[in-house]
């Protein structure tokens, strides 16, 4: 059980990094009708693989590895959780103004952005891949019993 939750759990961390580089590529496109749609179904994907990713690891921490005992005492796997739940609350802004389009989507027009909006967006984007950058160092660490 142990190696079929471990491999759930990269399965989900491999597909959230794949939906969160998929968005960051269309976002930096020209919006189309297309494009639009693909953001809107790739985020609903990064939704799912987030929530399936949360609680395949904490099936892993509970169940199936060294124990709480082993994660909760690590200063890694906190930082790990805590920045996963940043990236979380930070992605509420890309998947709020994705799902504003839906009007748009079903009249089949292209949803209007403002370069604000945009900007921010863009920077969302960014900022959760560097913080997932961070998230697989803490992993790292973390799975050689550092930095307890």
């Amino acid at each position: 059980m142990s190696t079929l939750f471990a491999f759930l759990h990269h399965l989900c961390a491999f597909t959230l990094v794949s939906a969160v580089a998929i968005e960051f590529m269309l976002v930096r496109q020209e919006l189309t009708l297309a494009s639009a749609r693909r953001l809107q179904v790739t985020d609903i994907v990064l939704g799912i693989a987030a929530g399936a990713l949360l609680v395949v690891g904490l099936l892993r921490v509970f169940f199936f590895e060294k124990g709480p005992d082993y994660y909760l005492h690590s200063h890694a796997f906190h930082a790990k959780l805590g920045l996963f739940i940043v990236v979380g609350l930070l992605s509420i802004i890309p998947t709020m103004e994705f799902l504003s389009w839906r009007g748009a989507l079903k009249a089949g027009q292209v949803p209007v952005i403002s370069a604000k909006k945009l900007r921010r967006v863009t920077i969302v984007i960014h900022s959760e891949l560097l913080a997932i950058v961070i998230i697989l160092l803490c992993a790292a660490i973390m799975a050689r019993g550092g930095w307890v």
